[in-house]
C-alpha cells in the first residue's frame, strides 16, 4: 500500500522554520522519526519511509508554495498513488495555535498551495493536516507574521503538535483518515498534556 505524504512550505533559508513552512517541519519530523533521507529529485525533495507494510512517499515540493501541486501530481502519478492516500500537511491562519484539524477535503481557505493543487488535480477532495499558526497580527501585516518565526513562548505548543502530527500521519496509514480524525480533531494542546 502506498501512500503519498506532501509537506507544503518554500525552498531556501530565509523560510525554514517559519510559520508557512509548518508542512516542511512535520515531514522533516516524520522522516527522522523513521530513519529516512531525502533525495532532491523532480519537483521535490522526496524521502520513502517504509513502515508496518506500507511505502509512504514523503515529499517536500521545491516548486514554492504557489506551484505545490506541480509537485503533487508529478508524484502521484509516477509512484501512482490514490487520491484519497494522498495527505497534505499545510499551515492555516483560520486556526489557533492550539489546534490540529484533519480534513477530508474542503475549502482551500485562501491558502495558495492548497489552491494549486486543487487546480491540478481537479478536485478538493484530497486528505489534509491543518496546523493552526494563529491570527494574532496587526491588519495588514499578513505575509510578515505567516513569514515569520515562531516566537520562543508558542514553541513548546508547536513541538507538542509537531509530535502529534507524526501520530497522525501513522494512524491515517494505518486506521484510517475516518478513526485517526475521531482520535485526533478534539485534541487541543494545554501546557503539561
Amino acid at each position: 500500500m502506498k501512500y503519498l505524504i506532501v509537506g507544503l512550505g518554500n525552498i531556501g533559508a530565509e523560510y525554514e522554520h517559519t510559520r508557512h513552512n509548518i508542512g516542511f517541519d512535520i515531514a522533516d519530523t516524520f522522516v527522522a522519526k523513521h530513519g529516512g533521507t531525502y533525495k532532491n529529485e523532480r519537483l521535490a525533495d522526496v524521502a520513502e519511509v517504509k513502515w508496518k507494510g506500507r511505502t509512504l512517499i514523503v515529499i517536500k515540493p521545491t516548486t514554492y508554495m504557489n506551484l505545490s501541486g506541480k509537485a503533487v501530481k508529478y508524484w502521484m502519478d509516477k509512484e501512482k498513488v490514490p487520491l484519497e492516500n494522498i495527505f497534505v500537511l499545510v499551515d492555516d491562519l483560520a486556526l489557533p495555535v492550539e489546534v490540529l484539524r484533519i480534513r477530508p477535503g474542503g475549502s482551500d481557505a485562501g491558502q495558495n498551495g492548497l489552491k494549486n493543487i486543487q487546480e491540478l488535480l481537479g478536485t478538493n477532495q484530497y486528505p489534509r493536516l491543518r496546523f493552526g499558526i494563529g491570527n494574532s497580527y496587526p491588519k495588514g501585516r499578513q505575509v510578515d507574521f505567516v513569514l515569520g518565526k515562531w516566537p520562543k513562548d508558542e514553541l513548546p505548543v508547536v513541538q507538542w503538535k509537531l509530535e502529534k502530527c507524526v501520530e497522525i500521519i501513522e494512524g491515517f496509514v494505518t486506521i484510517g483518515l475516518e478513526r485517526t480524525m475521531n482520535q485526533y480533531n478534539n485534541l487541543k494542546y494545554s501546557p503539561g498534556n
